[in-house]
């Protein structure tokens, strides 16, 4: 689609009139459409493959919505919502920074395994910090590939990152951040009490604030505050000739308030997760799986970042994981019940 194409609504008298798409933007759509439809494919139990999009088939991307991801999942369910665990918002921001400044399953149940629950009640940096180095040791990987956690300076620091980020988790429970977030009155001020912290950019600082929305500790619309990071400003200059001339969170808001009108444009059947819309974190992260997905489907189309080629190649995972959402989302209660907490891999 070019410009001259465009949906009627880009010629309308409103703010975003000047907004021209490229061919990208009608894929973003169904990119998003299609890999919604491969979460549900999975979820029946339907054999594969669970789609015909060849890169789709070939490379890994995260599912449309953000929280019905594996690493979401494992967090809402196990991290946050677990059997045994206190919901004090001290000990849920306590194990959503543990969990969450790594970012990945098994360095949570390496801790979890020698250390029992965790809890800030008991935290002991030395601890942490001795299992940490040895599992780095005997050359196993601490932190996630799926974004890159920059490391903390602090003074009498060593430079080893694993205990930057003790020491990180030490800050934020030792102050008043927990006390300061009870106070918050919108997700927009989470994000900015959590953007104090040590070494926490706007990216690292919005996930967070998202990840510890999911629990009870604070309780905020996902649809009322956007970041948009790296990944998805690439995205979105694929999406959009003059993206450069409109903010990328105007741009987010854009595609949230447009998404029934252009899945009905496109004739997409889209399902959406029973009755919940796309939010804004998830319009974020289809932008920056439609900047991966374009680098094969459309090359011609340049975007910031400059790069050409999708790294991560898709690899099923043995073992399944349940599906299970925030119970104040009201969703629990329409899941197929072969699928809650002990379904199959989204």
């Amino acid at each position: 689609m070019t410009d001259q194409h465009a949906p009627a609504f880009f010629r309308d008298t409103n703010r975003f009139a000047g907004l021209r798409p490229s061919t990208v933007f009608d894929s973003y759509w169904r990119f998003a459409a299609e890999r919604q439809a491969i979460f549900f494919r999975r979820l029946r139990g339907d054999p594969a493959p669970w789609t015909e999009d060849p890169i789709l088939l070939r490379h890994r991307f995260t599912n449309t919505y953000r929280a019905a991801d594996r690493v979401s999942q494992y967090l809402i369910r196990e991290v946050i919502y677990g059997e045994g665990r206190s919901m004090d918002p001290r000990e849920q921001l306590f194990r959503v920074l543990l969990f969450k400044l790594f970012n990945r399953i098994e360095t949570w149940q390496l801790l979890e395994d020698q250390l029992g629950d965790l809890r800030w009640e008991t935290f002991d940096f030395a601890r942490y910090d001795k299992l940490l180095s040895a599992a780095m040791r005997s050359g196993g990987k601490l932190y996630s590939a799926a974004y890159i956690i920059p490391p903390v300076k602090w003074p009498g620091g060593d430079g080893v990152k694993h205990r930057g980020h003790l020491h990180l988790i030490r800050t934020a429970l030792g102050g008043k951040l927990i006390d300061e977030l009870g106070g918050a009155t919108s997700l927009g001020e989470v994000f900015a009490l959590l953007k104090q912290l040590p070494s926490l950019g706007d990216f690292l600082a919005f996930q967070l604030a998202i990840d510890l929305n999911y629990g009870t500790a604070i309780d905020f619309p996902e649809d009322s505050f956007v970041v948009a990071g790296p990944g998805a400003r690439d995205g979105i200059a694929k999406c959009f000739v003059n993206a450069s001339d409109y903010l990328a969170e105007d741009i987010i808001e854009f595609m949230y308030e447009r998404q029934e009108r252009e899945f009905e444009r496109l004739g997409l059947d889209f399902e959406s997760l029973w009755g919940r819309p796309l939010q804004l974190i998830d319009c974020q992260n289809l932008f920056c799986e439609i900047s991966k997905y374009a680098r094969v489907a459309h090359p011609e189309v340049m975007g910031v970042s400059g790069r050409t080629r999708i790294k991560q190649i898709y690899k099923p995972l043995p073992s399944p994981h349940g599906v299970w959402f925030p119970p104040k989302w009201g969703l629990n209660d329409k899941l197929p019940a072969h699928t809650a907490r002990a379904g199959r891999l989204l």
